[in-house]
C-alpha cells in the first residue's frame, strides 16, 4: 500500500458523538504506517488525547479543508456547505445515490473540486455486503425508544448514554401495560439489534423479512402496538404505510420508529412523514385520532457512541489498512463516478480500480 494520509475530521453535527476510527485503533492505523490527522473535536465521545497519545498529529476542527490534495477526509454524516468546491477524496456516508434531497448537489460540489466520494453506505464486498456498519446499534435504540416513548418513559431531548443505562430504563416494571411490537426487516443487522433491544425489554416482537412484505398483510402490521422498520430498500416497492392507513379507526398501530430515515427517497417504504425528528423533539404525532406517535431520528447510534463507534471501527480497520487496493474502495469510486455522470456531471478521471 503507497502512503496513505487519513484525516479525521470533526462532525459538523452538534448531536454527532461517534468517530469511524476509536483511538486503539487508530494506533494500529499508525503502526501500519499511515499518516493519521485527527481534528479536535469537543463533542467526540473519546478525547484528543487519547489519540494524541497513539501518534496521530492533532489539527483544528474544521480544518481539512486546507489539508493536503493527497489526504483522505474521514467522517460520518454530512459535510458542512462551505466549501462549494470539494477537491478531496473524502469517505462518509453521502446518502447520494438514491434520489435524496441535495444528493444531487453534493456531487456536483465533488464535480466541481475535482474530488471524489467513497461512500461508507456502499462500501460491500464480493456479495453486496457492508463491510462496516452501525445498523445494530441503529436497530436497538430504534426500538428501545419505540419502548420508552409506548411506556411513557421517553424524556425529551435525548442525550448520549451507555448501553447499561439504557437497558436499566428499558426493564418492565410492574405497572408497564404488555403490547405488541412488529420488526420488519428482522433479519438484517438493524433488526437484530431491534430484536436484541425487545429481549431486554421483556417484549418478544413479530418478526417480519423479505418473505413476509412481499405478500404484506396491511391489516396484522395495522393491529400492533408498534412498529420498527428496519428495511434498507434496493428496488422500489410498495409502502407499508400509506396515509390511509393512518386513518384507518380500526387500527391499534400507536407508535413508529423508523431506523431507516429514507424520508425523500423514492425507496422510503414509510412515505407517510416529509421530515426526521431530532433530539431535541424525538417524537412527531403523526395522527391524534387514533394516535400515532413517529420516531425517525437518522443518527440513533450516537446515543449509544461509544459502543457503536468500537464496533464500526473495528470493521472498518481493516479496509482502511487496504486503502487504495482496489476492490471495496474501487466499487465505490466505480459508483461515484456512475451516479454523477448519470447526473450530467463530469468527475476526475483515473485508473477506476484504484483510488
Amino acid at each position: 500500500m503507497t502512503e496513505l494520509h487519513l484525516w479525521l475530521r470533526h462532525e459538523a453535527r452538534t448531536t454527532e458523538r461517534r468517530t469511524p476510527v476509536v483511538p486503539s485503533d487508530a494506533r494500529r492505523l499508525v503502526e501500519s504506517g499511515v499518516a493519521l490527522t485527527v481534528e479536535e473535536s469537543p463533542q467526540r465521545i473519546f478525547p484528543i488525547e487519547e489519540y494524541e497519545a497513539v501518534g496521530a498529529k492533532v489539527a483544528p476542527a474544521g480544518s481539512w479543508v486546507s489539508a493536503p490534495d493527497d489526504a483522505v477526509i474521514l467522517g460520518l454524516k454530512e459535510l458542512p456547505d462551505e466549501p462549494v468546491e470539494l477537491r478531496h477524496r473524502h469517505i462518509f456516508f453521502g446518502h447520494a445515490y438514491k434520489g435524496q434531497p441535495g444528493a444531487a448537489d453534493l456531487l456536483r460540489r465533488f464535480g466541481a473540486g475535482g474530488g471524489a466520494l467513497l461512500d461508507l453506505e456502499y462500501l460491500v464486498d464480493d456479495d453486496g455486503r457492508r463491510l462496516a456498519a452501525f445498523g445494530f446499534w441503529a436497530g436497538y435504540l430504534g426500538a428501545a425508544l419505540a419502548v420508552l416513548q409506548h411506556r411513557g418513559r421517553l424524556r425529551a431531548p435525548l442525550t448520549p448514554t451507555s448501553k447499561e443505562e439504557l437497558d436499566e430504563t428499558l426493564q418492565p416494571t410492574a405497572g408497564d401495560a404488555e403490547f405488541s411490537a412488529l420488526v420488519i426487516g428482522a433479519l438484517g443487522r438493524s433488526g437484530r439489534g431491534a430484536r436484541a433491544a425487545f429481549a431486554t425489554a421483556g417484549i418478544d416482537p413479530t418478526c417480519w423479512d423479505l418473505a413476509e412484505t412481499q405478500a404484506l398483510d396491511r391489516p396484522a402490521l395495522l393491529a400492533h402496538d408498534a412498529l420498527v422498520n428496519c428495511v434498507l430498500a434496493t428496488t422500489p416497492v410498495p409502502p407499508f404505510l400509506r396515509e390511509e392507513d393512518l386513518d384507518d379507526t380500526t387500527r391499534r398501530l400507536r407508535t413508529v420508529s423508523d431506523v431507516t430515515c429514507d424520508v425523500g427517497s423514492p425507496l422510503n417504504v414509510l412515505p407517510v412523514y416529509d421530515r426526521t425528528t431530532e433530539w431535541a423533539a424525538p417524537v412527531r404525532q403523526l395522527r391524534e385520532r387514533p394516535p400515532l406517535d413517529l420516531i425517525a431520528i437518522d443518527n440513533l447510534p450516537s446515543l449509544l457512541p461509544r459502543e457503536s463507534s468500537t464496533d464500526f471501527s473495528a470493521a472498518l480497520l481493516p479496509q482502511l489498512l487496504a486503502f487504495g487496493t482496489g476492490g471495496a474502495w474501487g466499487r465505490c469510486l466505480d459508483l461515484f463516478r456512475t451516479t454523477s455522470r448519470a447526473l450530467g456531471i463530469a468527475v476526475a478521471e483515473g485508473e477506476s480500480d484504484h483510488v
